[in-house]
């Protein structure tokens, strides 16, 4: 009896357990359960290359870099190679069906292609399978994409997402500046065929033939608009965004296209519930229905909009009550700790065999499921934009910098061109600060590099200033040594109210005599030994455990930090974690602003993004922790 009872309570706690997890997380770890091992879509039928596949991908990746938990790169790593050969080539991937569903996964292939990992290689032959595929991709007379193949002449609202985002990350990291145009022709041949101008929505489908039985035989138009045609859209353009070039002046034009589409979406937005119909302007009409993907997309977005400066922050509301309303009518708890998301209508097309009609009737006849992937993705999608939103506004405002001047090193990029790395935001490799960098941006910060010597000037709006591991001359041809105007321009900077992050190295690996010119300034040293020297896979050693109620790693509990030089303090530094002895990270307070130091740049990516180490070392919670601590310290300027 006591057994059993035992048994009960560790059940419950183990669902109160899920339950305090975000929802990113908690449909994540649902979805790897009824998926462990490959993810078939099709009922019956085995798994294979597949835009829902794609899309599920995306959003494991989008809650990896929000956790740090290497699961599930893990599980998109492993899921890829299914079907990536060694020479490239995708397993049941058909090239010649022309059919801009098979682009999705190609971003997950483009993930894997910027990590630190063997064979990588093969996940670039892979894109460029798929980029061909784009550049052969049959056209309308004016420049837009066939959907497929066997739809001639037709641009379905579905394709953008299909393509675009891919098409965009792909130029930028391949230096296709010239595809950025093509990538905007797409979005203006829909903005100019598809938008009705009294509703502001756009329609499914668009065929310039004017030869299918659904097509209005003036407009070419599908008859209706479907919230879901609406939602791909809709999350193709905030996705597209994220790596269209600043100067390329087509970019202005996208983002009126979401300030066009946003207050439309607004508009057919249920009052009561917060979410929207299956039909998106039938409201309660016989048969139409509250449907849950479309619902998700656009809440998704509506805030990655906002996040972002796209849109008005009033949209934000209206995301809010969206997300709300999806966790009410459409989130379900299971019996076994997972979550659901109930109903997603299973597809909705046009043409084909048997024949799709557009017709009213016909999008209301599709079968609505449970778990459809094509919501459970987006639900994530707009989960993680959600999450983001309740923590963003500490960073609202302030710049976080860090130096690209005194640690300068230059590497090969995928093109074979000189490229910035080792503690840069941009690299996402093992030697880059990418993850810490999301974790900024996320919490509201603009990230910046300031490659020159620091001035007044250059300073004068950061409010947090990074310095890393300055070079020495064994790492760069021309080190760029601090100097004594560099010095007095910071600690100027720092008394004014600045925050300034020092993070040196082990002796062998970073210039330590004119950094501690600078660190002498607020009291700090780094001292000439080095500690907690790892043996290989020996963790260990380089563990040290945070302890309660520490002033900066408030959610942290014990971090992996190898070999590094500790510090001697005097004047007003004060230690905030010691071991053995030995000072390992110190706050300084200078004037209005702070100085945290530590001796090493223990926080870049091969120990945040939990690929590397145990999870039993919480480094990326620790970013995090110093992350909110540093942008507390500084006000807005």
């Amino acid at each position: 009896m006591k057994l059993t009872k035992l048994l009960v309570i560790l059940f419950i706690s183990s669902l109160s357990s899920l339950a305090q997890k975000p929802y990113s997380v908690q449909m994540a770890e649902s979805f790897m359960t009824w998926y462990k091992d490959s993810i078939a879509v099709k009922p019956n039928r085995p798994a294979a290359w597949d835009y829902e596949q794609g899309l599920m991908l995306k959003a494991l990746e989008k809650v990896w870099y929000r956790t740090g938990d290497g699961r599930y790169f893990e599980y998109i790593r492993k899921d890829l190679d299914r079907y990536v050969q060694k020479d490239g080539s995708i397993r049941t991937y058909p090239y010649n069906d022309f059919n801009l569903d098979n682009i999705p996964t190609g971003r997950a292939l483009l993930m894997l292609a910027q990590q630190t990992q063997p064979d990588k290689e093969k996940y670039i032959k892979a894109a460029n399978q798929l980029w061909k595929q784009i550049e052969n991709q049959p056209k309308t007379k004016e420049g837009g994409y066939w959907h497929k193949q066997r739809y001639p002449y037709q641009m379905w609202l579905d394709g953008l997402f299909m393509c675009e985002p891919f098409a965009a990350e792909y130029s930028k990291l391949f230096n296709k500046p010239e595809h950025f145009d093509e990538i905007a022709k797409q979005f203006a041949l829909i903005e100019k065929y598809a938008v009705d101008e009294q509703t502001g929505l756009v329609y499914h489908g668009y065929d310039e033939s004017r030869e299918q039985k659904w097509a209005d035989k003036k407009t070419g138009l599908s008859p209706h608009f479907w919230s879901r045609a609406i939602g791909w859209y809709a999350m193709a353009l905030v996705d597209v965004l994220d790596y269209f070039p600043e100067h390329n002046p087509e970019k202005a034009n996208l983002i009126k296209y979401l300030q066009r589409l946003a207050p439309a979406l607004v508009k057919y937005q249920d009052a009561k519930t917060g979410v929207w119909y299956q039909m998106t302007t039938q409201g309660t009409r016989k048969g139409n229905y509250f449907e849950a993907s479309g619902s998700c997309m656009f809440v998704y977005a509506l805030a990655k909009g906002v996040r972002q400066g796209y849109l008005d922050p009033k949209y934000l509301t209206a995301a809010k009550k969206g997300y709300a309303g999806i966790l009410k009518e459409f989130v379900e708890k299971e019996k076994d700790g997972t979550i659901s998301l109930n109903k997603t209508v299973s597809v909705g097309g046009l043409g084909g065999n048997p024949y799709r009609d557009g017709s009213y009737e016909y999008y209301l006849s599709e079968p609505i499921r449970k778990n459809d992937l094509k919501g459970v993705g987006p639900f994530i999608f707009a989960s993680v934009e959600m999450e983001i939103a309740n923590e963003n506004t500490l960073g609202k405002g302030k710049i976080v910098a860090v130096d690209g001047h005194f640690n300068n090193e230059f590497r090969k990029d995928l093109n074979g061109n000189q490229e910035n790395f080792h503690y840069t935001w941009e690299d996402r490799m093992h030697s880059g600060f990418w993850v810490w960098g999301k974790i900024f941006n996320e919490l509201g910060a603009r990230t910046t590099t300031i490659k020159t010597a620091p001035t007044a000037e250059n300073l004068k709006d950061v409010n947090v200033y990074i310095i890393v591991d300055p070079d020495t001359r064994k790492e760069t041809a021309k080190p760029n040594f601090i100097q004594a105007d560099a010095i007095k321009n910071i600690s100027d900077w720092v008394s004014n109210g600045g925050v300034l992050v020092m993070m040196a190295n082990d002796t062998a690996n970073c210039e330590h005599k004119n950094f501690n010119l600078l660190a002498k300034e607020f009291g700090i040293q780094f001292l000439p030994k080095n500690i907690n020297m790892v043996q290989g896979t020996q963790w260990e050693q380089g563990r040290l455990d945070i302890p309660a109620n520490n002033p900066v790693f408030k959610n942290t509990k014990a971090v992996y930090i190898k070999e590094l030089s500790p510090l001697a303090l005097t004047g007003s530094a004060k230690a905030i974690l010691s071991d053995k002895g030995e000072v390992i990270i110190a706050v300084a307070k200078v004037g209005k602003g702070t100085v945290f130091a530590v001796g090493d740049p223990w926080l870049y990516n091969e120990y945040t993004d939990g690929r590397r180490i145990p999870i039993v070392y919480e480094n990326f919670n620790a970013a995090k922790d110093l992350a909110t601590w540093l942008l507390q310290q500084s006000p807005k300027k």
